[in-house]
């Protein structure tokens, strides 16, 4: 049997971690860059991260996509997108601990009220602030998938309050779960720290909307680093220069790079990161790919298999 071919298509990300990571998880794997990809019908797998339109399906053998990240809408929205063939997303724990140290920083911040001291010392004013206990704190993590669940249980073992809503019913131990459309508001009225991990499906995009945000509590926050395309950008505005919404730390927009001119750069309760709260780990990922390959070549189901019509 020849040995395997990956093509990696990923836009904007340096390859050559990602080589020496194959090379040692997989010595017997060749990779082929785009767009010197050869004889097209050499590929048996892609790597892909906002690759090329059309690309895909001008390769007659393959067999298995891999997205780079845990998002899938990247490869998902390109119509020309061959039926049937596998799409795998991104599990990786290099990237699940990234987005828990995120989590839970951001959390910690608005738990232990460092966006009040920040505006003290910029007033030189001196004052002692008192936070919650833990257990007071509501936290909801909308989105209980990998990243999630790690997410919710990291927070459990801080002894905070937490919740969870998914779009099926899902069971974690400490976790108060949520699920459908019904359990939506429900969620969001027990919720003091609400943090979006869901994917960008149909049913998800603008969910974080003026509706949804006003059934927040008075003096809610809110952490988005899932898509910035869940979060209506003027309505949470408008909720944060009300007072309803205290602040937000938003690590993904509707526009990336985010405008130069965009009111998030400069609003006093709006924490801008240019989205990069947890980024897939070559180290990490390579080998969970690669174990994967090694799967499918022995004929063993393949894990982390999107399906296509719910997006994840």
């Amino acid at each position: 049997m020849a040995n395997p071919v990956l093509l990696y298509a990923c836009s904007g990300v340096d390859p050559k971690p990602w080589i020496d990571a194959f090379c040692l998880h997989m010595p017997e794997l060749e990779v082929r860059q785009w767009p010197h990809l050869g004889d097209p019908a050499d590929i048996d797998y892609v790597l892909a991260w906002k690759q090329p339109p059309g690309l895909l399906q001008t390769l007659p053998n393959l067999k298995v996509i891999f997205s780079l990240g845990a998002g899938v809408e990247h490869v998902l929205s390109d119509h020309t997108l061959p039926p049937g063939i596998p799409l795998v997303r991104m599990v990786d724990p290099g990237l699940t601990i990234g987005m828990v140290e995120f989590v839970l920083l951001c959390v910690l911040r608005y738990h232990r009220r460092l966006p009040e001291h920040e505006a003290n010392q910029k007033a030189r004013r001196w004052q002692a602030l008192t936070p919650k206990l833990p257990q007071d704190q509501r936290v909801g993590i909308m989105g209980l998938g990998e990243l999630g669940a790690a997410c919710a249980q990291s927070l459990v073992t801080l002894d905070f309050d937490v919740a969870g809503w998914s779009r099926t019913a899902k069971s974690l131990a400490g976790v108060m779960c949520f699920h459908g459309p019904e359990g939506l508001i429900p969620f969001l009225n027990r919720t003091d720290i609400v943090v979006c991990l869901l994917p960008l499906t149909a049913d998800t995009d603008s969910i974080l909307n003026a509706r949804t945000l006003a059934a927040l509590p008075r003096g809610a926050y809110v952490i988005n680093a899932a898509r910035g395309r869940h979060v209506v950008e003027e309505d949470l505005l408008a909720a944060v220069d009300s007072g309803h919404i205290a602040g937000a730390t938003l690590d993904v927009f509707r526009q990336e790079p985010l405008p130069p001119d965009h009111r998030f750069w400069s609003h006093p309760k709006v924490t801008v990161i240019p989205h990069s709260a947890a980024l897939t780990q070559p180290k990490t990922a390579a080998r969970t790919i690669a174990d994967n390959i090694r799967r499918h070549q022995s004929g063993q189901p393949l894990l982390y298999v999107v399906d296509r019509a719910r997006g994840y």
